[in-house]
């Protein structure tokens, strides 16, 4: 399977720079698998959509600001703890991180991508912030250019990380950060930090709609994965089945793992919100080949045409990038043939594509 075939002409004008005023409001097609069909709705409708025996689950990650932008230094040799604060002579260059994946439970060793990319050598020593509220030493380069940094440790990590960093939005969006992207680069029920890249579907959600998703009756459950380079890495191969994922940190709850159980021996229905949900719970089946277990550790299932689904029966999606391994995902449970005919109808009527843009329920 080659990966030009999941290839779509998208014109630049129908990527979303800025997300609607109304998360609601939203435009969502209605993809049938089994009649091969799609319609124009609105999300409002979402929760109608669903049947009342539905469980719906979702991913509770929380995005924190994991771009940083500071300075780089020339002495590799000189240690962190001997350097003088107050001495700038030696700093040059502009440096940008951004953190994907915390490397072990001690939050000073990540893993990053960095610019200027070629530029920043092992050993090499970065600052950041005005007064130099978080410096790192780079550790080692990885397979494609992503770096192993490691921070001098502080008591407060995460808030200094709060302060100065900055909301990773993707590099499609072609504009800086502002300060609403902390609100609304993030799901409302967003919980457990670790995300360098909001779970996407669910940013249309609202108290509103979420009221109205319990009011009838239908249930839910929630899971986590932290979306980091896995979620959105290029495939660089030709063949599909050649490509392989970077592993990001998951955690299944004991609640959460019988709920799903429960709905799958009474033959309800599991609707995912998002890639992540489908990848995490799909991973975590495949652990046990049986019922669901709590369980937490690290996913790195591929999933593209041909796959089994063995919990996940229906999705809700936003619209992803050309030869990406999202729109694969998408295109294994809806059917390929009938996701780009959907993805060519969407462009077709001007709907807004990618993180900020409109969505799509495949069932």
């Amino acid at each position: 399977m080659l990966v030009s075939d999941f290839n779509y002409h998208l014109p630049e004008e129908l990527i979303a720079q800025q997300p609607l005023a109304d998360r609601a409001a939203s435009r969502l097609l209605h993809v049938s698998v089994r009649h091969s069909s799609f319609l124009d709705r609105q999300f409002r409708e979402f929760p109608e959509i669903l049947r009342p025996t539905d469980l719906l689950v979702f991913n509770n990650t929380r995005v924190f600001p994991a771009r940083l932008y500071g300075r780089r230094s020339g002495l590799k040799s000189q240690p962190l703890s001997s350097r003088n604060p107050a001495s700038r002579d030696f700093l040059h260059g502009r440096v940008e991180v951004l953190l994907t994946r915390q490397l072990s439970r001690d939050p000073n060793a990540w893993e990053c991508l960095v610019r200027p990319g070629r530029k920043i050598g092992v050993g090499e020593h970065l600052f950041f912030g005005e007064h130099d509220e978080l410096t790192a030493e780079v550790i080692s380069r990885g397979t494609f250019g992503e770096r192993h940094i490691r921070f001098a440790p502080v008591d407060d990590f995460f808030p200094r990380v709060e302060a100065i960093g900055h909301i990773p939005l993707p590099p499609y969006i072609a504009r800086p950060d502002s300060a609403s992207d902390r609100y609304r680069y993030q799901t409302v029920y967003a919980r457990v930090r670790g995300s360098v890249a909001a779970p996407t579907a669910g940013l249309h959600f609202t108290p509103e709609i979420l009221a109205r998703v319990r009011e009838r009756g239908i249930e839910t459950a929630e899971i986590t994965l932290h979306v980091g380079l896995g979620t959105f890495q290029p495939v660089r191969v030709e063949k599909v089945e050649d490509h392989s994922l970077h592993a990001e940190v998951y955690s299944i709850s004991e609640e959460a793992a019988n709920k799903i159980n429960r709905a799958r021996r009474e033959n309800r229905r599991i609707v995912a919100v998002g890639t992540t949900t489908v990848r995490t719970l799909e991973f975590a089946a495949r652990q046990t080949q049986g019922e669901l277990r709590p369980s937490s550790g690290e996913a790195n299932l591929f999933i593209y045409p041909g796959y089994d689904f063995q919990i996940v029966n229906a999705l809700l999606t936003n619209f992803h990038l050309p030869q990406s391994t999202l729109l694969m995902l998408v295109c294994a449970l809806g059917g390929k043939e009938n996701v780009m005919r959907a993805y060519a109808h969407a462009v077709k009527n001007n709907y807004r594509f990618y993180s900020y843009g409109d969505c799509m329920f495949v069932e």
